[in-house]
């Protein structure tokens, strides 16, 4: 991904984003089910880095694996690069934790540029306090041993059911989470310029009292001379 497409990826929408995808034929890459911690936080963009959970069994994941210094929860933590978005697989199962707050501090102090998971996080007021974006699926007290066993780093997962590969382009923001195959991230970026020029001629118009019809979306010669001319005057 371009340095300017990832400039331009932090003034767009996920709205925008998904409209972008679904006319290319992408329908399925809003992750379900996350929400931010706290909303107001500048949009949220990175490559993704992953991390897969399984359910948890009972005799390989006691409260002793954490000793492990090549635990995979830890060594994930430890090796997202920065500027990249630690993307965790859950399984949409928000009963026992994906992380607590003090290893998304940690992941934060490293330079990353946020975190997703389709399951929960404990001492989720105080992630939500950090300046750092932050999305899961619910508040969960549990450590993840309960539920989940973390096995796999920066390998394709599904999260939120939708599929995601390491280098994919994660956009977050209020809205939620959308996923950019990294091969489209830059074609994204270009598109979300234009639609965004466009979708702001239209506020101005609708302001004005002009109908949507021929205006959103634009089927009108008439509305087609209008806006050519709005973007002179708007320069």
């Amino acid at each position: 991904m371009l340095e300017a497409s990832k400039e331009q990826l932090k003034k767009t929408s996920t709205p925008t984003i998904a409209t972008i995808l679904f006319k290319w034929g992408l329908r399925n890459q809003f992750i379900q089910g996350v929400r931010p911690l706290a909303s107001g936080k500048p949009t949220m963009v990175g490559e993704a880095f992953t991390l897969r959970y399984i359910p948890a069994r009972e005799d390989l994941n006691p409260i002793t694996v954490f000793q492990d210094p090549e635990h995979p929860q830890r060594v994930a933590i430890e090796t997202c690069p920065e500027g990249a978005v630690l993307v965790m697989d859950s399984r949409k199962n928000a009963r026992a934790a994906s992380a607590g707050s003090l290893l998304i501090t940690r992941l934060m102090v490293r330079g990353a540029a946020g975190v997703v998971t389709d399951g929960g996080f404990r001492d989720s007021p105080l992630i939500a306090k950090l300046p750092f974006p932050s999305f899961h699926n619910a508040p969960s007290a549990p450590t993840n041993l309960t539920l989940h066993q973390a096995l796999d780093i920066n390998v394709p997962i599904g999260c939120g059911d939708v599929a995601v590969f390491p280098g994919d382009v994660i956009v977050g923001d209020d809205d939620g989470v959308m996923v950019i195959p990294a091969h489209l991230a830059d074609k994204v970026a270009t598109e979300a310029k234009k639609m965004e020029c466009y979708e702001a001629y239209v506020a101005d118009k609708i302001k004005e009292g002009r109908s949507i019809i021929g205006l959103y979306p634009l089927t009108t010669e008439e509305n087609r001379i209008d806006f050519e001319n709005w973007k002179k005057e708007k320069g």
